[in-house]
């Protein structure tokens, strides 16, 4: 049977001890994903509590990580999602995110009405990737794709 969860506050704490198992381990998310058969963007969505993961990928998860039984069943639930707390982020990473869309939103948002009309890009029919690219320029550049089905707005 799907479960949903309520309360993040489980999902939060199996993302802690799964991260802590994976640098113990000296995993990457790609092996982790190898394990469970999935994208890698999507499995390590999954394990931070973004994601429900099917059964069989949870428990190559559960075991490749060495994390108890109760962890297979918290991985296949459906979570409440959202990992950013209110306000402006404040971890680098995440912050340059935030500003590429206070820049960059509006632009967005008036491309894809333009080409599209009404609607919005769905983030549940959806992948990501990320891919590290050498930049002509010298050093390193990352691009990242975020492919996501347009679901147009109904008249009702």
């Amino acid at each position: 049977m799907v479960h949903a969860q309520f309360d993040p506050t489980a999902r939060r704490e199996l993302a802690i001890a799964a991260v802590e198992a994976k640098t113990v381990k000296d995993l990457t998310w790609q092996r982790i994903a190898d394990a469970a058969g999935l994208s890698v963007a999507y499995t390590t969505a999954a394990v931070l509590g973004q994601h429900p993961l099917p059964e069989a990928s949870a428990r190559a998860v559960v075991e490749l990580l060495g994390l108890d039984e109760g962890a297979v069943r918290l991985l296949r639930t459906i979570p409440t999602r959202g990992s950013i707390d209110g306000g402006t982020p404040t971890d680098p990473t995440i912050y340059r995110f935030h500003e590429m869309l206070q820049v960059y939103g509006a632009t967005l948002k008036a491309l894809v009405h333009e080409q599209f009309g009404d609607g919005i890009i769905s983030a549940i029919n959806f992948t990501l990737d990320v891919k590290k690219v050498a930049d002509p320029e010298g050093g390193e550049r990352a691009v990242i794709t975020f492919d996501g089905k347009y679901l147009p707005t109904k008249p009702f």
